[in-house]
């Protein structure tokens, strides 16, 4: 079985495609190499619900200002969903709370959000830079990071409200003229909202079920024993217990899909992979996270791309570490840790 796209083009930046009876697939753009975030607008009877927002940024509040005096025809958005606590994601939530939206999310989301909205660095912290050191970043590299201003969740995000309504394991809600059952997933980020329609075939998968591209799975210096690939491998197997070829999934990045059980199933398995090749390669001779690029990404890691492939390539040594197939073996001089079998 394939993975069926029943659209061959997203709405433009800004516009909305009608994907289901009441429901908008609204595509919003970023200044970032995945060009696009997806949102969805679902109908109710006193206004919208509206699923993730795209940054907070004069491109996007002029998008949405558009899309709600347009093919929103100007009704209000009553209720607000965050499937995760990413600025791409969570950008203008407080935005929409401000204009009378209830925002609704997982706790983990609401808190991890609002903690790293809550602190911002002029200069990247000590656990930042001893974590990149012990990854294994070159010496020269580091020092000019540890002199540059870090990016910082405010810098893309609304003000958080203080307040918002927890979505829970296995809860049923309702909105857009349906019941909806809550599944969390993980590994991507805390407790990250998928939705399931109990009256038809729709799916919202957030960054948790992407056609094409694995999201990003990465350990960062606040948990830096953290194992999110294993966390997001048992959610992939979680979750495939609710999976039907019939679903249409709609995802927070790329086109809606049907297809899911074969793209979970795709997904772990890229995953396991990389795993298996890694341990082997480590077998043979120790490395640093970041000498494992070549093994995880088969391609040449970019400088914008630097940060994204450490936390994921540090996310898979954990791994292997916690499945005991790895331990540290050295240090480099420059302070990386060395891994080996």
């Amino acid at each position: 079985m394939t993975i069926h796209h029943p659209w061959d083009d997203a709405p433009p930046d800004g516009g909305a495609a009608e994907v289901a009876p009441g429901v908008l697939w609204l595509r919003l753009p970023l200044p970032l190499r995945l060009n696009h975030v997806n949102a969805y607008a679902l109908r109710d009877a006193d206004g919208w619900t509206v699923i993730d927002t795209g940054f907070d940024g004069a491109a996007t509040r002029a998008a949405w200002e558009a899309l709600l005096a347009g093919p929103m025809a100007g009704s209000p958005v009553t209720r607000l969903i965050v499937t995760h606590h990413h600025p791409d994601h969570i950008g203008l939530a407080g935005w929409f709370v401000a204009r009378g939206a209830e925002m609704w999310t997982s706790r983990a989301s609401f808190l991890t959000g609002r903690m790293l909205w809550l602190d911002p660095h002029d200069r990247p912290p000590p656990e930042q830079i001893d974590f990149l050191r012990r990854a294994g970043m070159p010496a020269g590299q580091l020092a000019v990071k540890a002199c540059e201003r870090p990016w910082n969740m405010s810098d893309v995000v609304h003000p958080l409200p203080q307040g918002y309504r927890r979505l829970t394991e296995g809860q049923v809600v309702r909105f857009g003229d349906r019941y909806w059952r809550v599944a969390l997933g993980e590994g991507h980020a805390p407790e990250m909202v998928t939705l399931w329609s109990q009256d038809d075939d729709l799916v919202i998968g957030g960054d948790q079920l992407l056609p094409g591209i694995s999201p990003n799975l990465g350990v960062y210096p606040s948990e830096p024993d953290a194992n999110p690939v294993q966390d997001w491998l048992d959610s992939c197997a979680r979750l495939a217990a609710l999976a039907e070829p019939r679903h249409l999934v709609l995802p927070g990045h790329k086109l809606p899909f049907r297809g899911l059980p074969t793209r979970l199933a795709a997904m772990t398995e890229n995953h396991e992979s990389a795993l298996t090749r890694l341990a082997e390669e480590l077998g043979r001779a120790p490395r640093t996270a970041v000498d494992c690029f070549d093994l995880l990404f088969k391609r040449r890691i970019g400088d914008g791309e630097f940060g994204l492939a450490v936390v994921e390539a540090v996310a898979h040594i954990n791994c292997l570490a916690h499945r005991g197939l790895i331990a540290p073996v050295g240090v480099t001089n420059d302070g990386g840790t060395l891994w080996g079998a």
